[in-house]
């Protein structure tokens, strides 16, 4: 169960936002909770939410991999004896 200190704020959403909000909550939830549970989803990205997303161009991507395919064909490994 969530323990948190209460301290009352006033804030104004939008009707979108309030009926989202509604739509999270159960009846056993208050809105802080249900708060609480998307900033802290928020907070905790996979690394997979970031799969695929490339901000530069498809020019600069292209140059990259070519770049790293030739550092894995001169990649030498050696043996290693323990």
């Amino acid at each position: 169960m969530y323990r948190y200190r209460v301290m009352t704020k006033v804030i104004s959403i939008s009707d979108e936002a309030y009926n989202g909000l509604m739509h999270l909550k159960s009846k056993k939830d208050s809105f802080s909770r249900v708060i609480l549970r998307v900033v802290q989803k928020e907070e905790k990205k996979s690394l997979l939410d970031f799969f695929g997303r490339w901000p530069g161009s498809k020019e600069e991507l292209s140059k990259i991999n070519k770049e790293l395919e030739q550092e894995r064909r001169s990649f030498r490994s050696r043996d290693v004896e323990f």
